[in-house]
């Protein structure tokens, strides 16, 4: 049940990120990935925005239900490019519309998932890698389940 859970959160995200028309279909995954082990695997187009669910927490709010929680989700951006000018800006401009398009989208989410608001994000140095610089940027929020 947690790993429906979590993959069904996930692709939630993942379809409000496709449809705020911030990021193309190729940039987007549903898979938490270190960085250079992704590089390896295919092309990367940058930014690079990996979606995946970092805990799930069933507190059973609601006593009744089979799960009733939270899932703790992470949106990390990836930004690569050849000059170290400009890359933290780049990358900021990407984490803007990730949380632009959490802020439009609180509410119901169907299937027994909510997103109330809020969200955390916390930005890493840049070093070396991709295209030659690299900088993360990772943010997390919490979408609340209650299924039966």
């Amino acid at each position: 049940m947690t790993k429906q859970i979590g993959s069904l959160a996930a692709g939630k995200v993942v379809q409000r990120l496709t449809r705020a028309a911030a990021f193309d279909a190729a940039q987007i995954r549903s898979q938490n990935a270190a960085a250079d082990l992704a590089e390896r695997s295919e092309p990367m187009v940058y930014p690079t925005v990996n979606v995946y669910c970092e805990k799930i927490v069933n507190n059973m709010a609601e006593k009744f239900r089979c799960f009733s929680g939270a899932v703790q989700m992470a949106v990390e951006v990836r930004h690569s490019q050849d000059r170290l000018s400009g890359l933290q800006e780049a990358l900021e401009a990407s984490v803007d519309s990730v949380m632009q398009t959490l802020q439009t989208n609180r509410g119901d989410w169907s299937d027994g998932m909510y997103y109330a608001g809020g969200f955390q994000a916390v930005f890493t140095a840049v070093k070396h890698g991709g295209r030659n610089y690299l900088q993360t940027a990772k943010v997390t929020f919490e979408i609340g389940v209650s299924i039966s």
